[in-house]
Formats: structure tokens, C-alpha cells, sequence
């Protein structure tokens, strides 16, 4: 089975909590966005990580705003699910921008990255800010992927979303960027079953396909609460 949760912000409670204990071996935990275990390398950062890893469950993430970009750049890219991704562990995979993942026989469009008007940037690197959004190639790559799938896709999973959707959730804001006028476009122009997204911090379903996601944990198929 697939299931779906929001920011973990590296927080191991989401991963000891009643429903995570529900999942079984094979089954895989998608992190919508600011898995933040990857953040700065120090002993209890390692220890979390080796916990993780001996979980019998896959853990899957896709990156947010508040991820050490630098870091997670430094880990292998490998094959997995029919594509490419970062292995952190065994276990513990990045999923990276624009690439399409199957999972239990299900398609899974993957496109990390989010902005934060609020964020504090000055400790990471001076180009970090800048990988939080993604490149015009890495657009032009997911539409590349997303043509070759037929534009047909049973989820999609991301930190952000589109500007429409965000102005109905956030609607005093009027802060938009590539990103937002990207996940738009794809809104608009690929066909899918459900999208979870996390940057909001709520867990509220806006039918008919949207789930935005962050304590609780959602099996993939019903879209409800495990």
C-alpha cells in the first residue's frame, strides 16, 4: 500500500505514532515535502537516520522549503521505482523534480521545491534560496516525462501548488513564482486521481482531488485517515 503524510521537519513522532505502526512490510510512506532529517550531519541526525532505516516500511520524500539543499545533493542517485532517485538508506529514497515512479502498480508524478517569504536563508549557502525553485530545464523535463506517460497519472505528490488552488487556501497572499504557475499549468493539462501537497501545515481534503496533508497519514486509495 501507498500512504501519504505532510512535513516531518525532522520529527521522528510521525514515524512512532499509532497509524505508522499500521503499515506493514512493502508498504511505502510518501513525505510531502520538509522531511528535514538531512540537515546538518551531527550525531543524533545520524542516530534518527538508523532508526529510520530499520523501519520495515519504504519512506519516500519529495523536498520542500526548509531542506539543506547542499546535502542532499551530495547523496547517490540510483534506479528506483522506474526512474531516478537519491537513496539515503536502504529504505529512505528523495524523489526527484519532474520524474515519474511506479509504486504497487500506481504512477506517481514527483515535483519538490517550495518558496518561503518568511524563510532565513544567511546560515546555508548563497545559492541555496535558489534550489528551493526550480529551473526552466527541470520544468521542460517533467513535461517531457509527463508527454511520455500520456499525461495520465494516478498521483501527484509536492511540497507546493499551483497559484489557483494556493489563492483559495491562502487567499490574502499574492505571492507567486515559477513554481506555482508551473504546478498550474500541470493541474491543468495532466490527468491524475489525487494530488497531496504539504506546505500548509492542515490536513483538509478540497474535493474533488486535492489532499493537503501534514500529521495525519492517508492511505492512497481511499484518501482517508489510517
Amino acid at each position: 500500500m501507498i500512504y501519504f503524510t505532510g512535513d516531518t521537519h525532522g520529527d521522528l513522532s510521525r514515524f512512532k505514532n499509532s497509524s505508522a505502526k499500521k503499515l506493514k512490510k512493502g508498504d511505502s510512506l510518501v513525505v510531502c515535502g520538509d522531511f528535514g532529517f538531512i540537515w546538518n550531519g551531527n550525531d543524533e541526525e545520524e542516530k534518527n537516520i538508523k532508526w529510520l532505516s530499520k523501519r520495515k516500511y519504504n519512506i519516500i520524500f519529495v523536498e520542500g522549503a526548509h531542506e539543506n539543499f547542499e546535502m542532499l545533493s551530495q547523496y547517490q542517485t540510483v534506479d528506483f521505482a522506474g526512474s531516478k532517485a537519491r537513496k539515503i538508506a536502504d529504505n529512505i529514497y528523495q524523489l526527484l523534480r519532474g520524474e515519474i515512479y511506479e509504486i504497487e502498480g500506481k504512477k506517481i508524478f514527483a515535483f519538490g521545491g517550495g518558496d518561503d517569504e518568511e524563510l532565513d536563508v544567511t546560515d546555508f549557502h548563497e545559492c541555496e534560496e535558489f534550489k528551493r525553485l526550480p529551473t526552466e530545464e527541470e520544468c521542460e523535463h517533467a513535461r517531457e516525462n509527463l508527454k511520455n506517460a500520456d499525461n495520465k497519472i494516478d498521483y501527484i505528490v509536492s511540497y507546493d501548488i499551483g497559484f489557483k488552488m494556493r489563492s483559495f487556501l491562502e487567499m490574502e497572499s499574492n505571492c507567486f513564482n515559477n513554481l506555482h504557475a508551473f504546478l498550474n499549468e500541470i493541474s491543468t493539462s495532466c490527468s491524475f486521481k489525487k494530488w497531496f501537497f504539504g506546505c500548509f501545515h492542515m490536513d483538509r481534503r478540497i474535493p474533488p482531488y486535492y489532499y493537503a496533508v501534514y500529521e495525519n497519514i492517508y492511505d492512497s486509495e481511499t484518501g482517508k485517515e489510517i
